[in-house]
């Protein structure tokens, strides 16, 4: 059976924390995340997505991999795959918090939880973008539950969209 994310705590913080461990598919395959990073940058995204779907079926619960695939996808302009690429990454650190019984704090700032993080803005950006601020708001709650110190401004993200003049839907329109 394939190893899962779960969660530690960081005894060596100040003060109590947590960080998730990702599985050691996922660690052992670090090297190929820079190369598709190299590879993006390079504007061989399609080779890169290539690659992230390899290791997502070797390594399902593989975040970062998720993370990129909905970065490219943002490139790509293709909202709605970037929305399930950043929801599956969010949705597998909701497991593993649960599965450890949601201990608190989660800082941003340790290693571990920064996909989870930046997969959980990619899906408040791609939730903005579409309309679902309601959706985008709960997600803000959660984050910053774990993180209080907001590092990614979720909530700002949300609040400029809030602050925005609303356009009538043509179902709405007379």
């Amino acid at each position: 059976m394939a190893e899962k994310l779960r969660l530690q705590e960081q005894r060596d913080a100040p003060g109590p924390a947590w960080e998730f461990v990702h599985p050691r598919c996922a660690r052992k395959r670090r090297d190929d995340i820079e190369e598709v990073e190299a590879m993006v940058a390079a504007g061989e995204a399609e080779i890169a997505r290539d690659e992230l779907v390899w290791l997502l079926s070797e390594c399902p619960d593989f975040l970062e991999a998720h993370l990129h695939l909905g970065l490219i996808a943002l490139e790509d302009e293709d909202p709605k795959l970037a929305r399930g690429h950043f929801g599956r990454a969010y949705e597998l650190g909701l497991r593993a918090l649960e599965a450890a019984g949601s201990p608190r704090p989660l800082p941003y700032a340790l290693a571990g939880n920064k996909p989870f993080f930046e997969a959980a803005k990619g899906l408040v950006h791609c939730l903005v973008a579409t309309g679902k601020l309601t959706v985008a708001e709960d997600i803000v709650r959660r984050t910053t539950t774990l993180d209080p110190t907001d590092p990614l401004a979720l909530a700002a993200l949300v609040a400029a969209a809030r602050s925005q003049p609303r356009h009538a839907t043509r179902k709405e329109l007379p």
